[in-house]
């Protein structure tokens, strides 16, 4: 099990949404590159990256970011937020980033997402967020009728990196993730999930660390000091 430091970039900036709310926005970090060093030093090798700004708008808004973080760390880096063509995806993984998460296109066209993962096996990632159980897509403004356990099992056979799932009600909120969400997507799916959202103790670290997950995302919690990012390695790695 690894743990994900998270950088959410907005117009360049590391920042955080409290519950996907884009009128909600922590400010943290005027240099996400910095950032990245940093969380290099102090033990990490994966980067958990969001491209707000795309996922709100489709596309690509903060390329150069990451290319910088590329450049001057040795991470490796899963990037999420308006990735939504094949060309878009061949684009990121040219650049050396790691795994590439597709979240609003994967519900909205299965047939292409199915293609792509079979195209680039083990580098994709279904990002699956969830409003009250259900796929939310749009950089979470839109909810869909399609529920987790719906898009999981369409999925849960093909050669994905993994599923990273959120309970956007948790996110950025350092009230605990949804253990129990989590856990049952955990156990019935054979794609290796990494759980995301809400973590706000060393407590809810050692909780997930005894589900069957491949990786913990945290977030606010670190850049508000709630823990360092080595405590929580030293309790994955036990």
């Amino acid at each position: 099990m690894v743990i994900l430091p998270a950088i959410d970039l907005r117009d360049g900036k590391c920042v955080r949404l409290l519950q996907g709310d884009y009128d909600r926005q922590i400010d943290y970090h005027d240099d996400p590159v910095a950032q990245a060093r940093d969380f290099e030093q102090q033990g990490a090798r994966w980067l958990h990256v969001v491209d707000l700004d795309g996922a709100l708008h489709g596309g690509h808004y903060n390329v150069g970011v990451l290319e910088l973080i590329k450049k001057n760390t040795s991470l490796n880096i899963e990037l999420g937020g308006g990735v939504r063509t094949g060309a878009s995806v061949k684009a990121l993984l040219d650049t050396q980033i790691t795994r590439v998460i597709i979240g609003t296109k994967a519900l909205e066209e299965p047939d292409w997402f199915e293609k792509l993962v079979h195209d680039y096996p083990h580098k994709i990632v279904l990002g699956l967020d969830a409003r009250d159980g259900r796929v939310a897509t749009r950089g979470w403004t839109s909810t869909s009728e399609t529920t987790i356990a719906d898009m999981a099992g369409i999925v849960n056979n093909w050669p994905l990196a993994a599923i990273i799932y959120t309970d956007i009600a948790r996110d950025g909120m350092l009230t605990g993730p949804n253990i129990e969400s989590t856990r049952t997507l955990a156990e019935n799916c054979q794609v290796p999930v990494i759980a995301s959202g809400g973590v706000g103790s060393l407590d809810d670290i050692r909780k997930l660390s005894q589900l069957p997950l491949a990786g913990i995302i945290v977030g606010r919690a670190l850049y508000e000091n709630k823990f360092t990012l080595p405590e929580a390695l030293a309790i994955v790695s036990t």
